[in-house]
Formats: structure tokens, sequence, C-alpha cells
């Protein structure tokens, strides 16, 4: 399997064997939600995710989801209770409230979420299942009255939304930035964004991180119209992007998730980054044994598209089945990527421009599909070659060498990546991947494998990839 599976762990999972079972079905990254728990909580889970790592000698990455900005309405006076539609609410600060009683009072006390919202603009309520229009702007930027589109129960401390409104929130709270200095202190190999917008958000936590000393993927979660449409300048600082389809569902129209999802995908790949699907991709398995048909579709689709990752979110952390729910994405993509290559038909051209790391990428995929050799072996010390050459999608697995034990955590994004900390007493990055193809038995023998290194010539200034070696083991 080359898709990889991130597992969100909570009480259904936090425990050592759960953790080795769904290592075993195809988890890579295991997901640590900021949200409902700290970094002390954590530290316990990390520690058993290391002896499974060590156990089973399978490099594992840890991610960090912080929370970002808590959007939520006040208290509501008399709720919950019920609202029909067509009828009205006012949406204002807190203290508009007792001047208003005709109807329905929704308080929200951040001022800056009502910052220019306009007649005709969509508000959503709970996880978008009730919506609302605003028809009248009482007073610019402090009170509004909005029609009911649909009929529900109005409560209080309910999440909100405003489809397509850039707002004035950092993404990277103060309780934020508590976690990512808990998190880093415990361990954790890489951290997710919660509502990202613009480039600056991340370049907000990369930040803080430089402050710490320490370098760590950031992955930004796009949730929000506007990164969907800041996404080149977003991909251009992000490490790994997540299309988290929730939130991004209330956001934009539900009926252009699916292309949003596919264009995401294809600019990741374009741009040689990671990309992660998320959000009820097996959501029935929380109750229930098996996947629904749908479920199975959907999985198989964002492969097809191209994905690097699928998550799970309440199916691995509250979920009944959680092993199970991984195992049924390990058979879907072994049964999905086969005819994913068909339709390919080779790996990926890059288009034309001076680039000879992404040239020689893709002449080691030709050559390797050439011979139908069983895998890529790729030396890197930062892993950026190897990345290159997963984003070309061969049919081999490759396995990316290299020094540096900080690598792997990140490499472990990637589709159809092995990555390996490799042996630095030994000087030729060359007789690493040789030593390394000769002393493991997954490698048969009597076939042609592709190595592809960095060997320093007298013209070199740095050490950049420049080899591909046809080797007969």
């Amino acid at each position: 399997m080359r898709t990889k599976v991130i597992a969100t762990l909570g009480p259904a999972s936090a425990n050592i064997e759960t953790i080795r079972k769904m290592v075993l079905n195809g988890v890579r990254i295991l997901r640590l939600n900021f949200s409902h728990s700290n970094a002390e909580n954590f530290r316990p889970v990390i520690k058993m995710i290391r002896e499974v790592e060590k156990e089973l000698s399978i490099s594992l990455t840890t991610m960090g989801d912080l929370c970002g900005p808590k959007i939520r309405v006040g208290e509501i006076k008399g709720a919950p209770y019920e609202i029909t539609k067509y009828t009205n609410v006012y949406l204002g600060m807190p203290e508009e409230s007792d001047k208003y009683t005709d109807c329905p009072f929704i308080p929200l006390d951040q001022p800056e979420l009502l910052h220019g919202l306009v007649d005709g603009m969509l508000v959503s309520l709970s996880d978008g299942i009730l919506q609302f229009i605003v028809t009248e702007t009482i007073e610019k930027d402090k009170l509004y009255k909005l029609e009911v589109q649909n009929s529900g129960i109005l409560s209080s401390r309910k999440g909100i939304a405003f489809p397509g409104k850039n707002l004035a929130l950092a993404a990277f709270t103060e309780k934020d930035k508590v976690d990512l200095a808990e998190g880093i202190e415990i361990g954790v190999d890489s951290f997710a964004m919660s509502f990202v917008q613009t480039a600056k958000d991340v370049e907000d936590v990369k930040a803080e991180m430089q402050k710490r000393g320490v370098w760590l993927p950031v992955i930004a979660k796009i949730e929000r119209q506007n990164a969907v449409e800041n996404i080149e300048s977003i991909l251009k600082v992000a490490d790994a992007i997540m299309v988290a389809r929730g939130d991004l569902g209330l956001e934009c129209k539900l009926s252009l998730v699916p292309v949003i999802q596919k264009r995401l995908i294809r600019a990741c790949r374009h741009a040689q980054k990671p990309v992660i699907v998320a959000t009820q991709m097996m959501l029935s398995m929380v109750k229930n044994p098996i996947p629904t048909r749908a479920e199975a579709n959907d999985v198989a689709n964002a492969i097809m598209d191209g994905a690097d990752c699928c998550m799970l979110s309440e199916e691995t952390a509250i979920g009944d089945y959680p092993a199970e729910a991984v195992g049924f994405i390990k058979e879907i993509a072994e049964a999905t990527e086969p005819y994913y290559f068909e339709r390919i038909d080779g790996p990926y051209k890059p288009k034309k421009e001076t680039n000879p790391i992404k040239y020689l990428s893709y002449s080691a995929c030709l050559l390797a599909d050439n011979i139908d050799s069983p895998a890529i072996l790729c030396h890197s010390n930062s892993g950026e070659s190897a990345r290159v050459i997963c984003s070309r999608r061969p049919k081999q697995q490759v396995h990316c060498l290299t020094p540096d034990k900080s690598v792997p955590a990140y490499l472990n994004f990637f589709w159809g990546m092995t990555p390996v900390v490799t042996d630095a007493s030994v000087c030729e990055h060359r007789v690493r991947l040789e030593m390394y193809l000769e002393g493991n038995i997954a490698f048969p023998r009597g076939k042609g494998y592709i190595l592809v290194s960095g060997q320093p010539t007298p013209g070199q200034t740095e050490s950049r990839t420049n080899e591909i070696k046809l080797y007969y083991k």
C-alpha cells in the first residue's frame, strides 16, 4: 500500500495494543487533537507510540493538531428553542440584546467577526444545521437582522461560520502557542494548523518554532474559502496541506467540495507537497463493523485523485472499530492503486523547465518502470529528491535513506515513501544504498534496482542529487 493513513488517537485507541494493530494495518501518522486535550495528557501516549515504533522497526510520526480560534456564539436567552423558516433573529454584540426583544438575539462577543458583514451574506450555525441570510444592517459592524432559512433548534455556545467572509482573526492563538511549545517539549513531530486563511498564518507558526530553535513540518488545514483562493501562496510556505472537508463544507457550497478537493490535490502534487484528505471517510464505522458503499467509494476516489494520506478522526478516536477502520482503508487502497496506475499510464512527466532534480527523478521512475524494478532506493540528506520522485507517482515503493533522524517524520506524509535512517559512518551515499539493498531480504535477488544518490564532483559546491545507478542484486 502506497497511500498513507493518519489515525486520530482518543479514548478508543490511546492504548498500546490498538496503536500496534493500527500500525500493522498501515497507519504511519498518529494525530493528537489539542482541541480536546493538552501536551501533558499526550506524554504517555507518545511514549506508547515510541515503544511500538521500536518494536516493529517502523518509523512513525506524531501530528499535533492545534485547535485555532474558537468561533462560537454566546449565551442565548431562553435557548434552546425551536425556530422556524423565514422568521427573524438578531445577531450582534451582547450589550445590544436588551434593546431588541421582539425575536431571538444571538450574541457574539468577538466584534471583529461582525466587521464587513453586509446584507445578503450567509451565516451558518451548529455545523451548518441552521442557515441564515443577513437582511438588514441595523448598526454597521455591531448589529444585524437575519432571516432563518431552515427550521431547527437554536442553542447557546454553538459554532458560527460566515462562508466566504475574510475573518479578522489570527489563526495562531495564544492557546496554540502554549500547545506548540509544550508539544515540542514532549516530542511531537509535526503540527497541523487550523483555520488557515493566508500564507502569513503558516509563517506565524514557523516563526514561533524558529524562536525555539526547531524546524518541524507544518500542515495547513484548508477549511475556509479564503484559503482555497490563496492556495498557491500557502503552498509556498506550508509543508503539507489538509483538505478538511468538514468546515470546508460550511464555508463553500457542499456541491463544490469534491471539485475543490481535486484541485487542491493537483496543486499539491505540482508543488511536491503532500496532501491529506480528511473528515467522514469511514464515519459509519464509529458504530458499525464495516463502512458504507459510499464511504468505500469516497476513499477510493481520494486515492484516484492522488491523495498522499487519508485521515480518520472519530472513527479511530471514539469508534468501536479503530483498527478495523484502518484495515478497510488498506484494503481499498490495495484494490484501487493498480487501477490508478492503469489510468495515469506511467510516471507523471514534468513540465518544460530547467529543473535537473525533477528530470533526474522522472528518469529514475522511467527506468524503474522499464526494467520492472521492485523498488527505487534514494539517498537524501533532506529528503527533497525522494519527495520529488514520489510526486512522479512511480509504481515502485520509494525507500529514502537519510542520516538525519528528524527527516523520516516528514517523509511519512508522502505517498509511496518508506523512510530509513542510515549509517552515517559510511562515507559514500551510493555505498550506503548498496549495503541497505544487499542486507535487506525484502528485496529479492535476480532483480534490477534503481539507486538515486548524490556523489560529490570537483565542480559541485554543495551536495546535490546527481546520479542514477542500475544495480542488479
